[in-house]
């Protein structure tokens, strides 16, 4: 089996810090013959480490998803985080890395922890890396706008319905994938047929409201104006994520679809009317139309 240089972390949202990063761990695989790799976890660290877990941007899917399309990562090794991984010596875990993944080197930000109590950090990795004679490197943290890119940032403008700057800190469009359900059929009665999509327990929930999207479906990509909240208008319960996938016809009912979140175009609110509800739907219709022709054209 090819060795591989292994890029280090947890990659919640896969932003452009992390793109650094992985960026960094090809072109040292390259420089070595070797395959570029992605060593994460199956649960947050902090579920155990702090017992608390953050909210994610990303589904394990989803993240998974990223890792291997954004980042180009041909190998993608997702480990348990549990007491065995929360205990191990920061250097026995580099050495089961070597032993039993064939890693080769080693690719982390400046900030990484990693084995008991966090013991482990990026001088440790380099110090480690230079006695046994691996290739290494240690990414600084990635600043736009005079911001410090972090997974943590990036959940608060989501949280708060500032989805351009997310995205602009992403470096793509937020994503949510999942499998179609059986809804209410209240859009299709009025004009605008949704797809509706459960939001997995434990993510960052988006400021509720509507959103300019992007459906992908056999990937080929489609408008969608997405609706993200608890539909007040008719009394919903719940949250809910409706997106009404514009120019697509089609039972997608239990099939697998993937939107792109790239603008927050009003907040949720409640009409007095299901006409005029209706009648804004349209509306931000044409602007999903309008802003999504500028951003594929521009």
């Amino acid at each position: 089996m090819k060795n591989t240089i292994y890029a280090l972390g947890f990659f919640d949202g896969v932003h452009l810090g992390h793109q650094a990063l992985l960026e960094a761990c090809r072109k040292l695989a390259d420089q070595h013959g070797c395959s570029a790799g992605v060593v994460t976890f199956a649960a947050h660290p902090d579920t155990l480490v702090k017992g608390n877990t953050p909210r994610l941007i990303n589904s394990p899917k989803d993240r998974e998803q990223l890792l291997r399309n954004k980042g180009q990562m041909e190998i993608l090794v997702t480990l348990p985080f549990d007491f065995a991984m929360r205990t191990m010596p920061w250097e026995k875990f580099l050495d089961m890395l070597r032993n039993h993944y064939d890693a080769a080197g080693f690719v982390c930000g400046e900030d990484f922890r990693f084995g008991h109590r966090g013991s482990g950090t990026a001088d440790a990795l380099r110090e480690y890396c230079n006695r046994e004679n691996l290739p290494c490197t240690v990414v600084p943290d990635q600043i736009l706008d005079g911001v410090r890119i972090s997974s943590t940032y990036i959940r608060t403008q989501l949280e708060d319905g500032h989805m351009a700057t997310a995205v602009k800190f992403l470096g793509h469009p937020h994503v949510l994938s999942g499998t179609v359900v059986h809804g209410q059929a209240l859009g299709r009665k009025l004009g605008f047929p949704t797809a509706n999509l459960l939001l997995p327990d434990g993510l960052a929930i988006p400021k509720f409201g509507v959103y300019a999207c992007s459906c992908l479906i056999d990937g080929k990509r489609y408008p969608a104006v997405t609706n993200l909240g608890t539909r007040p208008t008719v009394q919903g319960s719940g949250i809910t994520v409706e997106a009404w996938i514009l120019d697509y016809s089609g039972n997608l009912y239990d099939r697998e679809i993937m939107l792109e979140f790239h603008y927050f175009l009003r907040p949720e609110q409640k009409f007095p009317t299901l006409e005029d509800l209706k009648q804004e739907i349209f509306r931000n219709a044409e602007e999903t139309r309008d802003y999504l022709h500028r951003l594929f054209t521009a």
